[in-house]
């Protein structure tokens, strides 16, 4: 992928949800929730503070992450859906 965000914005790929209830029904695609947990493909250079200092992010490449519901905005990069949203919209880093 050829893409950088800016800033301190951030790629996510959405992980796959459970295509099983604990009970074994199958949940079919029009039924289940939008995953809340993704991994970090790209990250922007930081923030800038008020003196102007860069201020790297706390997450990286790789990182799987928790985020709110309606966070991001969905958009296709080289066929895969993704989303890019600022690092302050994710919750948390899983694992």
């Amino acid at each position: 992928m050829k893409f950088r965000p800016l800033h301190d914005r951030v790629v996510v790929r959405r992980l796959e949800s459970e295509e099983k209830t604990k009970g074994g029904i199958i949940i079919p695609d029009s039924a289940k929730e939008k995953p809340q947990e993704g991994e970090i493909i790209a990250v922007g250079s930081g923030a800038r503070d008020e003196a102007g200092k860069l201020v790297p992010l706390d997450v990286k490449k790789g990182d799987r992450v928790l985020f709110g519901k309606w966070s991001g905005t969905e958009v296709k990069i080289d066929g895969q859906d993704l989303l890019i949203m600022k690092e302050s919209d994710i919750m948390g880093i899983v694992g």
